[in-house]
Order: structure tokens, then sequence, then C-alpha cells
């Protein structure tokens, strides 16, 4: 399943985010300076150029705010900085699975992280049509405010990839070329997920991505996906997922498998220069 059962976390299948007292602290909040610039929930919505019910659901508490929303919200509110701020606090609680917040927070920390995947495209390179089009995949079929809470939770921790962090997070991402080629939502949504992944790799220095070809009789992968995070006192963790479930691994004999077979994983797959060159062919082609 998607990022919750495969990847970021995200709340998939029959489990459910917890309720979160920091959303509808910043949904008031974010009432509080739209009050006192005097405008209605309308012509807020008018110009931040979403619609009135996101709005409504933000102020109450019933949604996660994209992070393009607080940004519009912060400067038609003159909020000082404020909303941006706060904002970080919530990324990683609504709509994450309650199994995959202690590896989330890890996460948000982390000075190096690692994946290998080879069921989705992870969560932090998704685009917003993938990240839907995932979600709907698997049963059972959210209802439409469970899906935009996901992806917006989805989004909103790709906010980790800036290179404007200080210091900025060092990524390497290990993707099967098969995951490309499903089509997963269809071609327009593949095209569009190409285009966001060859951007990503010119223009953030520091993430880099692998791709592994389609055929390789040499795979240390073969167990399933890898996940390695370092913390900023260089202590190491990894993270398994299942569907429904997911496990946090401290053990140093363990992360030493993983850091190994992670090691092979990067020697097998494409170069990162050769891995850019197929991703542009694959995007030319269609």
């Amino acid at each position: 399943m998607a990022d919750g059962a495969v990847d970021a976390g995200v709340v998939g299948g029959g489990g459910e985010p917890d309720v979160s007292d920091s959303l509808r602290t910043f949904g008031a909040v974010v009432q509080g300076f739209r009050k006192r610039a005097g405008i209605t929930q309308e012509e807020l919505a008018e110009r931040v150029r979403y619609s009135v019910q996101t709005v409504a659901s933000v102020e109450q508490g019933r949604r996660f705010p994209t992070l393009e929303y607080v940004r519009r919200a912060e400067e038609v509110l003159d909020a000082a900085g404020i909303l941006v701020g706060a904002v970080q606090h919530l990324s990683r609680q609504p709509g994450l699975a309650s199994w995959f917040r202690q590896w989330a927070r890890l996460e948000a920390a982390a000075v190096s992280l690692y994946t290998y995947e080879c069921r989705v495209v992870p969560g932090l390179l998704q685009t917003e049509a993938y990240a839907r089009s995932v979600s709907l995949n698997v049963p059972p079929v959210p209802d439409k405010d469970e899906l935009n809470q996901r992806v917006a939770a989805r989004l909103a921790r790709q906010e980790l990839l800036s290179t404007a962090r200080k210091p900025p997070t060092a990524f390497t991402f290990i993707l099967e070329e098969a995951v490309l080629l499903r089509d997963t939502g269809g071609q327009d949504v593949t095209r569009g997920l190409l285009d966001h992944l060859v951007g990503l790799v010119e223009q953030n220095w520091n993430v880099e991505v692998q791709v592994m070809p389609l055929r390789q009789p040499k795979h240390a992968g073969l167990d399933g996906p890898v996940r390695l995070a370092e913390t900023p006192e260089h202590k190491w963790y990894g993270y398994s997922e299942g569907q429904e479930n997911g496990r946090l691994i401290a053990d140093p004999k363990e992360i030493s498998i993983l850091q190994q077979r992670y090691a092979k994983l990067r020697s097998q797959a494409l170069t990162p220069a050769d891995s850019l060159s197929l991703l542009t062919r694959m995007r030319g082609a269609l």
C-alpha cells in the first residue's frame, strides 16, 4: 500500500491518524491572524487561491495545510513568519500512521537518509498526482477529506529535501526501474513524476537518485526495502515497514547488515549520472 504501509507512513487501509490538538491550535492561530486583518474566509480564499472549504477546514483543524497554502496565508495575513514556523510542528502528526511517527521524528532531524524502495516511488519524491493515485489504488478507498489529509502530510514531508535547511540533509535514493515503468495513475501522472524527478536531481545538490535496472541478475535488495537514517550525533537507525505496521531498528548488528546491503545495492544500481540519463530518456519516450 502507499505511504504508511509502503514508505512514507501516511495512514492507509484500516489505520486512522490520531486527532491532533496542535492542528486545531494552528487553525485557531490562522483564524486569529485573519480576523486581525479584518477579512472574511471568502476573501482569504480568494487571495491565497484556495477554496473557501479549504480555508474553513484549516481553521477548524480538520485539514492539514499544504506548505504552499501556509506560505500564501503568511504573506496575505502579514504573520511575521509565525505560520511557516508553526506548521513545521504539524508535519509529523496528522495523516501519519502511528507506527511511523517515531521514524518521522528521526527523519526530520537526520543528517543523512538512505532509501531503497521496490514497491512505489518513495513519498519524499512523489508528486501530488502520483500520491493521490497511489492512495486511491489500495483498498479501502479513502473519502475526500482523508485523501487530502494523506496527500498533504506526504507533501509536507518534502520540505526535508530543501537545501535551505541548516545543514541540508544528504539524501540517497535507489529506485527500481520497474516501479517507474508501472505507469501508476496513467501516462500523464508518470510524465509529471519523471519531470519532477529530473528537476529534483538537477536542482537539489543534496539529493542523489540511482535507478536499479530492470535486468540485474545480482541484486542485494531481494529481502525488500531498506531505509537508514544518521542522527546529528552520528548514530544510525533503520526502519522496516509492511502492511499496517512498521518497526524501528536500533540494534547495531541489524544496522550493520542493512548498511552492507545498501552499499551493495548502490554498486549494483546505475550511477547517478546514468540514472539521470535514463530518467530523461524515459520522460522523452512518453
